[in-house]
């Protein structure tokens, strides 16, 4: 009869394994396998559980005026998911409908399910991996039944009959209803994997996504960034349709229904209002809900989500299938991670830009500090040249008309090399006719390297500074020389003289407190936020002073591309 018995049991868990993998499924689950559950959905979950129980009792055996079930399966699932409390409750309502159909063994089967689902919460609580494994639920299984098998014995009346039904049904049932306890959580465990599964193939391709996207979002929320985007993610996602708004209009959309979505050809839809006026997520599962200002649009599905920007909405990304209710978990999780991703790449390019913007609003400052000294001693020049050598005082007045037209227009770009040197080569004509035979000039300069960029205003600072700190306190001047060479990968640029020199150790021009070296730190600077290393000082007192810069080569502006 035993074994019969265990057979017939392990037909009808199959009711069980059924209901866990229905429940694995539900999204008040998942969120309770990962903490997340509100009170309500452990409410709901607890008597579902509960109900499970009964389902259990319904599906049981009668022998001896008992019945040999699996109503422990629920009851012990609630307390090794969602502990003691859960577990407790979901046994006080299975074992209160079993306490109502009576029967000798019906007070103490009522008692023993309240005990189980509390026994099953201890484990929970002892053990740290969830879901739990299927061994610890087989191990609870084993002990919850035998510790059910002695209540009978100790509370249902007569003895001589417990006695009976306990040898009967007890090695089945903790058979039995061990195995169920521990398929109920490998099921649930193999679903919960499979979310996950799901999950970082999402993320993966949201990640892939991004880097592909990267290069066009540098530029901003365009139309040619939106486009390519879109086109990226209509390729990769899996997705009928996919649209990029900005704030006002649709900048892109690829897929089905493009005809009527295109740039230009439709307003905004009802969806993609809402989530630029709340900055939430929405989620359409039919046509009405979207929005559609066209009657026979096929979009039926969308996610949309916000793109930011320093907290402020900017525009919408729109996920579409033209089939409807097709939006699912995955999908929200994907559209949410690419927003993310995106929406930070935006921040992060409206931070360089405006950094960029800044360092220019400092060069500009620059200048206005550097200028007027300059063209101060440059205009005594020209009046003392003007009765001697009116010809030379004609010749620095262009010289000085030229280098404040190249201040005004070419402050903070990058420039060819060769227009750096005539700026350079204006300001050192205008030097030397104010030194005479002090200044010294020797250049040294390789063609080749003359079509590369370079930061404006980069070379003629350091010139300056070189004449002004190196050759100015010799009483007799000095040299200054020049050089330009183009190396395997880079250029570099030196200017030496053979000054005063300086005890680097001691006090290093790189290193003055603000308003100290002016024009030398800023130089130094703006090469290290652009191509991250600034310049090379070698100096000794009384031997001169040898300043290298060293640049990548580069023929297209970069920082005007992406400013």
């Amino acid at each position: 009869m035993q074994l019969s018995l265990l057979v017939e049991l392990l037909e009808r868990m199959s009711v069980m394994a059924t209901l866990a993998f229905v429940l694995s499924h539900t999204t008040a689950f998942r969120r309770l396998v990962d903490y997340e559950a509100k009170r309500r959905e452990q409410l709901l979950l607890t008597v579902i559980f509960g109900l499970i129980g009964i389902v259990g009792t319904y599906a049981g055996i009668p022998v001896n005026d008992a019945l040999a079930n699996s109503r422990v399966v629920g009851v012990m699932a609630a307390g090794l998911i969602g502990g003691p409390l859960m577990g407790g409750v979901a046994g006080l309502i299975a074992g209160g409908h079993r306490y109502l159909l009576g029967g000798f063994t019906a007070f103490s089967c009522a008692l023993a399910n309240i005990c189980e689902g509390v026994l099953a919460g201890l484990f929970y609580r002892c053990y740290p991996t969830r879901p739990l494994p299927w061994w610890v639920a087989l191990t609870a299984g084993v002990v919850g039944e035998s510790m059910q098998m002695i209540i009978i014995l100790a509370t249902a009346q007569p003895y001589e009959q417990a006695i009976l039904l306990v040898n009967e049904i007890g090695m089945p049932m903790i058979v039995v209803n061990s195995i169920g306890l521990s398929l109920f959580m490998l099921i649930i465990k193999t679903a919960k994997d499979a979310q996950e599964s799901v999950g970082s193939e999402k993320s993966r391709k949201a990640l892939d996504i991004a880097t592909k996207t990267l290069p066009f979002l540098r530029k901003g929320l365009t139309n040619d960034s939106a486009h390519e985007t879109a086109r990226i993610i209509y390729a990769a996602g899996g997705y009928d349709a996919v649209a990029v708004t900005d704030s006002e209009h649709v900048l892109a959309f690829i897929g089905a229904e493009a005809q009527h979505h295109m740039p230009g050809k439709s307003g905004l839809t009802k969806a993609t209002r809402y989530v630029l006026a709340s900055g939430e997520m929405y989620i359409a599962q039919n046509s009405d809900d979207i929005g559609c200002a066209c009657e026979h649009c096929r979009l039926s599905s969308t996610v949309v989500v916000p793109l930011k920007q320093a907290g402020r909405v900017i525009g919408t990304l729109k996920l579409y299938y033209t089939r409807g209710n097709m939006v699912g978990d995955a999908d929200i999780v994907f559209a949410d991670g690419v927003a993310h991703l995106f929406s930070t790449q935006l921040e992060l390019t409206e931070i360089d830009r405006q950094a960029k913007l800044a360092a220019r609003a400092e060069l500009k400052a620059l200048q206005a500090q550097i200028n007027p000294h300059f063209l101060f001693n440059t205009l005594n020049t020209i009046t003392s040249l003007i009765r001697t050598k009116p010809d030379l005082a004609r010749e620095l007045l262009i010289k000085l008309g030229a280098m404040f037209r190249f201040s005004l227009h070419k402050t903070g770009n990058n420039i060819p090399i060769g227009e750096e040197l005539a700026q350079v080569e204006a300001y050192l004509t205008i030097e030397q006719a104010r030194y005479g035979e002090k200044l010294t000039i020797r250049e040294s300069i390789q063609e080749t390297a003359m079509q590369y960029l370079i930061p404006s205003l980069t070379i003629q600072p350091l010139v300056e500074n070189a004449i002004k700190h190196g050759l100015q306190p010799k009483e007799d001047g000095g040299e200054i020389i020049l050089k330009v060479a183009e190396a395997a990968d880079s250029i570099h640029i030196t200017i030496s003289d053979n000054g005063v020199g300086m005890d680097l150790t001691r006090r290093h021009p790189l290193c003055q407190p603000p308003g100290e070296s002016i024009g030398l730190v800023n130089v130094h600077e703006r090469l290290c936020g652009q191509y991250g290393q600034g310049l090379d000082i070698i100096s000794q007192p009384g031997q001169g002073t040898t300043v290298t810069i060293r640049l990548p080569k580069r023929l297209l502006d970069e920082v005007e591309e992406h400013a």
